[in-house]
């Protein structure tokens, strides 16, 4: 369990942070960048939570954001440490189950989407391209040291999820918002 008593540390003044491993980096370094990147992406999911109101995908999101602090403290955690917290097979499966539900209950795509429609609708998609950039810092980080897959395959469901969740939830409220591809060119 987590107890915080002080939020300041001033451990962080000279530029460094503390991992899990008692180790600490610069605060430049790509896991850093990963780490923070993971907190916006939590951070988005919260907004969509706010701007979607009692929904069942507000249940979802509810787990996925829990979800997202297991796998910053995974990233948190460099190389093996005993007790580390990590994600695992279990968690990228239920993201799976939760789309082909979701996707069950939706017509085929006909076309690409706008990432638009309702606020929640607009929400689910702003966090699905936080949760993209994030992917790409983990992925940098994970080619310059070794990181666990379950994590990387965590994020990468997880934009496919919001993408899924998006279209759910514009379904209920008339469909999405289709590409018309050249249509303000005016030829």
């Amino acid at each position: 369990m987590v107890k915080l008593n002080k939020i300041y540390t001033r451990t962080g003044d000279g530029g460094t942070a503390g991992l899990v491993d008692g180790s600490r980096v610069s605060k430049s370094s790509l896991r850093m960048a990963a780490i923070g990147e993971v907190d916006e992406a939590n951070a988005a999911i919260g907004v969509a939570i706010s701007a979607l109101g009692a929904d069942e995908i507000q249940l979802k999101l509810l787990e996925i954001q829990n979800d997202l602090f297991d796998l910053g403290a995974d990233v948190a955690t460099p190389g093996e440490f005993d007790g580390a917290l990590r994600i695992v097979a279990s968690q990228v499966a239920r993201l799976e189950v939760e789309m082909d539900e979701m996707n069950d209950r939706l017509e085929p795509l006909t076309s690409f989407i706008l990432p638009g429609g309702s606020p929640g609708v607009s929400a689910l998609h702003l966090a699905r391209t936080i949760v993209r950039r994030a992917e790409r810092a983990t992925v940098a980080l994970s080619s310059a040291e070794p990181l666990n897959p379950h994590l990387l395959a965590y994020l990468n469901r997880l934009s496919d999820h919001l993408f899924v969740s998006a279209r759910f939830v514009a379904a209920r409220e008339g469909g999405d918002v289709l590409w018309q591809p050249g249509r303000s060119r005016g030829d």
